[in-house]
């Protein structure tokens, strides 16, 4: 394997050559498109058939190093050097044999074939280079889950600062709503995946507790903006009377504080529910199935369940003309839909 002059903190390998420093490049592109087959209806219908991936060539640009030194006179690339001349010579000996490859870096790892290689001599330690590699197949494993989405996570979040909060403050009323709100979340498998009545399920307990608060806000805020001197402290007036004056305007200022932060967490809780809440995508079809539909939209035939939900049907086959509501994110259930 041809070494490069130093180490780098990414290893990057094409075939039997380890790429090293200014070798690796500052950024690899990957993905690709999905080749469609669409067909136009009769009143604007369109279905759409997933044809399979095609993986977009791999490029990269980087800066081939070496001190100089020279591989055997018959040019055998397999030979070790570190000769930036050696370097060049050997990937565009790659590119020449058109031999299928092994190319890895980070978590990626690809089969290809070397297609463009491109040098261009300045110095026999320093040669400017370019590759292209076409991918014969992805060897990288697939990730078919995101985990639990942003929005979930982002409410989830919320809920236990609000109901921490709720504890502090200490008022019954509002724990009784925070309790019916905490109930109408639990309820919600997935916000991003809900429908508008789903939404709209934990929106009334939300504004019930958003309106509590305001409540609250208000007359802690009289009892505060009420005290005429510091600590409630005046002339002739008993001194058990002037202490609990004075600790009536701490537990005020200290519940209006914790108020404040209540409404500002409720308000994002109200925020996150409102983007969830956004026009979905659809897509019309004549026919077809929701495996097809799947696989176009998520690149995963086995999230067809989530869509079958979304729109309320069981059968994946599809008879007539149907605009179907697409969830913004893939549902994970191995293709088996739960009743």
């Amino acid at each position: 394997m041809l070494q490069g002059a130093q180490q780098s903190d990414t290893t990057l390998v094409l075939g039997g050559f380890s790429f090293g420093s200014l070798e690796i490049p500052a950024e690899i592109r990957i993905g690709g498109s999905q080749r469609l087959s669409i067909h136009e209806l009769v009143g604007g219908v369109r279905v759409i058939d997933a044809m399979g991936r095609a993986d977009r060539a791999l490029e990269w640009t980087g800066l081939l190093l070496g001190s100089g030194k020279t591989l055997a006179a018959d040019g055998t690339p397999t030979q070790t050097g570190t000769s930036a001349i050696d370097r060049a010579r050997y990937l565009d000996t790659l590119r020449a044999g058109g031999v299928p490859q092994a190319l890895a870096w980070s978590a990626f790892s690809y089969l290809v074939v070397v297609r463009e290689f491109e040098a261009n001599y300045q110095k026999a330690y320093q040669i400017p280079y370019r590759i292209v590699c076409e991918v014969i197949a992805d060897q990288t494993s697939p990730v078919t889950s995101s985990g639990q989405p942003p929005v979930d996570q982002a409410i989830s979040d919320d809920a236990a600062a609000y109901d921490a909060l709720g504890a502090t403050i200490g008022d019954s009323t509002l724990s009784t709503l925070l309790g019916k709100l905490d109930a109408a979340i639990a309820l919600v498998s997935s916000f991003a995946q809900a429908a508008q009545s789903v939404i709209n399920s934990v929106v009334q307990p939300l504004a019930a507790v958003q309106a509590r608060v305001a409540i609250l806000i208000a007359s802690t805020g009289n009892t505060v903006a009420n005290v005429t001197t510091l600590g409630g402290v005046l002339p002739f007036t008993p001194l058990s009377q002037s202490a609990a004056s004075l600790t009536a305007q701490v537990v005020a200022a200290n519940q209006l504080s914790n108020l404040y932060l209540m409404r500002n967490v409720l308000g994002r809780v109200s925020a996150n529910l409102g983007a969830t809440s956004s026009s979905p995508n659809t897509v019309a079809t004549a026919g077809g199935n929701l495996f097809q539909i799947a696989e176009a939209q998520y690149g995963d035939a086995t999230a067809w369940t989530g869509i079958a939900k979304a729109n309320g049907i069981t059968d994946p086959f599809i008879a007539g003309t149907k605009v179907l509501t697409i969830p913004p994110t893939a549902e994970q259930q191995n293709g088996v839909l739960n009743a």
